[in-house]
């Protein structure tokens, strides 16, 4: 896990965007490759090809969290970057089969509201427990801080609770003689 002192040349940033941590699958993650391989090796040649191919996908793929948005770019001969705002954020978990909890590495899964399950998994990142808090933290930072016009949402929700009140006051006060109103306008012709 680095701190974002890396460049890199598929990410464009806003002005006002800093990178506060970058990764990659953990280079455990390739044991599976190498128990699989390395047999396969002995046995028909095709053991490279496994080990090759898990390197290549470990190489280029990488994770980025910025004060904004989590980003995810892979691919071996063609290129794919995902991102997703934290304001699109509606959950985030990890989670860290038996191999990884030896070695310290497992998936973090980021859930968005109006999504149809997990948005972006952040697969084999090395303490994927504290890849997790830190996007849980900074999601709740944004998503808590301000609205448009530098409200919070506590103040926005108070605002509604105070106008859904009134609108409660009013009805009740109309209704006695309203329906009596209401009664004469749907006699006349």
């Amino acid at each position: 896990m680095s701190d974002g002192e890396m460049t890199y040349d598929w990410l464009t940033l806003d002005a006002d965007e800093e990178i506060l941590w970058s990764g990659k699958p953990a280079p455990e993650t390739m044991y599976g490759a190498y128990l699989t391989g390395i047999p396969l090796i002995l046995l028909v040649g095709l053991g490279l090809v496994i080990i090759g191919g898990a390197y290549l996908n470990r190489q280029n793929t990488d994770y980025v969290v910025t004060n904004k948005s989590v980003y995810k770019k892979t691919g071996i001969l063609s290129r794919s970057v995902s991102e997703v705002e934290y304001e699109k954020v509606q959950n985030t978990s990890f989670s860290v089969g038996v191999v990884g909890r030896y070695f310290d590495y497992g998936n973090v899964d980021i859930s968005t509201a109006g999504g149809s399950g997990v948005e972006m998994t952040l697969r084999g990142v090395k303490s994927p427990q504290e890849v997790q808090k830190r996007l849980s933290r900074r999601v709740k930072e944004i998503q808590g801080s301000t609205a448009t016009d530098g409200e919070t949402k506590s103040d926005v929700l108070d605002e509604i609770l105070t106008e859904l009140r009134a609108i409660r006051t009013a009805v009740e006060r109309d209704g006695a003689g309203g329906t009596d109103a209401a009664r004469r306008d749907a006699e006349e012709p």
